[in-house]
């Protein structure tokens, strides 16, 4: 099974990089945008056939190494 693990900046937290971003989609005229949040996106090929514990496991390796918490948000989804 394919994990997909999305991780972004919490709401709360500055995103630098995502403003610099929407700075410069904005100085190529793209003036519809109201703001970026810049994430990351990590697949994980998993031997695993039961979907529930394919989720707990992923679930697990963020809360243990792939996500930071304090500024970080996550969701892991089956693909």
């Amino acid at each position: 099974m394919r994990l997909i693990v999305r991780i972004a900046p919490k709401k709360s937290i500055l995103d630098p990089q995502g403003e610099a971003i929407s700075n410069s989609l904005k100085s190529l005229g793209f003036d519809q945008i109201n703001s970026v949040r810049q994430g990351k996106i990590i697949e994980i090929d998993l031997n695993e056939s039961d979907e529930n514990r394919g989720m707990e496991i992923g679930k697990e390796m963020c809360n243990t190494l792939l996500v930071n918490k304090v500024i970080e948000d996550f969701s892991v989804t089956i693909e």
